[in-house]
């Protein structure tokens, strides 16, 4: 039986939610301040808190912090009388499931609470696989068999336990920043943070901040001392994915703080020393970057003390049953689907398909196809729709928009021809041009004596 925390100050309201509760079947404890909530004898652990944000001791989402400290999976639903998209905004930014306003229908709280179970339930299964993928390989996640991907995992192996910067390079989704966990997780700072930093994702006035940290008042916006990613990543990896877009100043700062292990927040002159392992990632060739004037020689030294490269998913095909199969598992998970494989005619046409966008690009048409299938196996149909479009080889390269502009006009003029019986006058003054213009087109098309 699912055991739900009610925490509200208004006696009747416990009541009347507790009633309905018990009526759908579930287990209920109630209490009306932050204090009683967090110190109530539960027989086992609540799968679900609906807390009041208003409450007599403490805000609500001062409870719901201490409660997920205890159970970090726990879901909680936020509900308020003083109902704004402020306060909407914060509930949910400080990790609430879900938000109601008073007064509520009864049914809708049900409801609400039934897809907070299920989310726990669906966030437990993939811990629960997490873990056992984690009991079978240390470096759980990179599938395959191939060379390419045991040589990865031969690297990851040698380079884990060591403090030694790496940089990952490969092709956009080839599965970089999983790598970077995996570093990460079979390293002795597995307990410590692991801070993501997409370096060509932040504007270029705010990277220096997002970096290094600021102090309050270093610049207009700063209204309060903020810690950068170095201090937050203390203890653990800080990853730099796409550290090639970074802007040569910014590239400057970096090196010293890779070379120092200390940095100086903007606004500040006292340096602050910095514990972290630094994992940087690439789609770029940063050679050819630094004989175009774009990326630091010295940095890039720096940085490629041992270099992983991950190969494309097309240089593997023999890999790609077994990250269906182990596509598809997460999927149905994310997705509720419960499809066990896919049929001849895509297993064909996956290993035909040249995957520019490689495993990302795979594991989003596994995603589609669970959510379409009507089977419990992925047919064609399923697939998204450049995949199976009429005349589309996988293997070949992409057409030029030459070609494709050229069949495009080709079709238009057979078809203005024919609805017109072959009248060139009427034809030409349909398509918008005259009737010297159709001439050269048709003459063209013709071929030579």
């Amino acid at each position: 039986m699912e055991q739900i925390l009610v925490v509200d100050d208004e006696a009747s309201l416990r009541d009347t939610v507790a009633m309905l509760l018990r009526s759908r079947g579930f287990a209920i404890e109630t209490a009306a301040d932050g204090r009683s909530a967090l110190t109530i004898p539960l027989p086992h652990p609540p799968s679900v808190a609906v807390i009041d944000l208003k409450l007599p001791d403490m805000s609500g989402l001062e409870v719901m912090s201490e409660l997920r400290k205890r159970d970090p999976q726990l879901p909680c639903i936020i509900i308020t009388a003083y109902g704004s998209v402020p306060s909407a905004v914060d509930a949910m930014k400080s990790g609430a499931f879900d938000y109601l306003t008073k007064p509520f229908d009864n049914t809708d709280l049900v409801l609400r609470i039934e897809r907070a179970i299920a989310h726990r339930q669906l966030t437990s299964r993939v811990i629960e696989l997490e873990e056992d993928l984690s009991a079978r390989s240390e470096f759980s996640g990179i599938v395959g068999r191939s060379e390419q991907i045991q040589q990865v995992i031969r690297r990851l192996g040698r380079v884990a336990r060591t403090e030694t910067v790496v940089l990952i390079t490969g092709e956009t989704g080839t599965g970089k920043e999983l790598v970077a966990r995996s570093l990460h997780r079979g390293s002795g700072r597995a307990t410590g943070p692991f801070v993501a930093v997409n370096c060509g994702a932040i504007p270029a006035t705010l990277a220096e901040s997002e970096l290094f940290g600021h102090k309050r008042g270093a610049f207009t916006d700063a209204r309060s001392d903020r810690r950068g990613h170095f201090e937050l990543a203390a203890g653990g990896t800080l990853f730099l994915d796409e550290v090639g877009e970074l802007t040569l100043d910014l590239q400057v700062k970096l090196l010293r703080v890779i070379q120092e292990r200390e940095l100086t927040r903007l606004g500040e002159e006292r340096p602050i020393h910095v514990n972290v392992r630094i994992v940087a990632a690439t789609n770029r060739d940063l050679a050819a970057l630094v004989a175009q004037g774009k990326f630091r020689d010295d940095l890039l030294w720096r940085l490629n003390v041992f270099q992983i490269e991950m190969p494309p998913l097309r240089s593997r095909p023999n890999d790609i049953p077994l990250l269906v199969d182990h596509l598809l598992d997460r999927a149905n998970i994310e997705n509720g689907g419960s499809v066990v494989g896919v049929s001849s005619e895509v297993a064909a046409l996956f290993q035909r398909y040249s995957w520019p966008g490689n495993v990302r690009e795979l594991s989003n048409v596994l995603r589609q196809a669970v959510v379409m299938a009507s089977d419990t196996t992925v047919q064609i149909t399923d697939l998204p729709d450049y995949l199976v479009a009429p005349n589309f080889n996988p293997s070949d390269e992409p057409p030029a928009l030459s070609e494709i502009l050229a069949e495009t006009e080709r079709h238009l003029l057979e078809k203005a021809l024919a609805k017109h019986g072959g009248n060139r006058t009427a034809t030409a003054s349909e398509l918008g041009i005259n009737r010297r213009t159709l001439y050269k087109k048709l003459k063209a098309r013709q071929p030579p004596s």
